[in-house]
């Protein structure tokens, strides 16, 4: 049997997030304890399961470099890393595993207190240098809520709009000659 890598035992993990966002965010946009994609268009949903609007906000504290330790109770998502987008649904999406692969990547390029080369001298074990990777995830996902929060707040119905989350992104990945946006908007 082969060794698992630290791949692996990260995708096994389930992060966590503050659990005011529940109510606030996860079940207002997502299927987010049940239900099917097929139905989520009926209830107005705007992602499919919790763990989109998650990756979502990870995008959101990744691309503003900003992470938010979390505070206060805490629950776990409710899925284990190594299932998000796994699956294909019948009429919207297709499966996006490879997005995984990008999270893992971002995550082990800024997750500062992980030593790659202690970890494999087997100086630091893999339950730790996964403590460390699913900690800077969920620590930029929470600065994500956080934005996605703010901008409820300041306009309720922000989200609504069809570009409401794309403009977030938008925002984050704009360049001083504006060249991102304009490439998207001549599409």
């Amino acid at each position: 049997m082969a060794k698992e890598t630290l791949y692996d035992v990260w995708a096994r993990r389930n992060p966590q997030f503050e659990t005011h966002f529940e109510e606030t965010l996860l079940r207002q946009f997502t299927e987010y304890g049940g239900g099917s994609v097929e139905s989520m268009a009926n209830k107005g949903k705007i992602f499919g399961a919790g763990y989109e609007l998650y990756i979502y906000a990870f995008f959101v504290g990744l691309y503003a470099d900003k992470q938010k330790e979390l505070t206060g109770s805490t629950k776990v998502l409710g899925q284990p890393l190594q299932y998000w987008g796994n699956l294909d649904s019948k009429k919207f999406r297709k499966a996006y595993p490879k997005l995984r692969d990008y999270i893992f990547t971002a995550l082990i390029a800024k997750t500062s207190d992980l030593d790659l080369i202690a970890f494999e001298k087997g100086e630091m074990t893999e339950r730790k240098a996964v403590d460390y990777l699913i900690n800077t995830m969920e620590q930029y996902a929470n600065y994500g809520f956080y934005v996605v929060a703010e901008k409820l707040k300041d306009n309720p119905n922000y989200f609504y709009k069809n570009t409401g989350f794309l403009d977030v992104i938008l925002v984050l990945i704009k360049t001083e000659t504006n060249t991102s946006i304009e490439i998207i908007e001549d599409l």
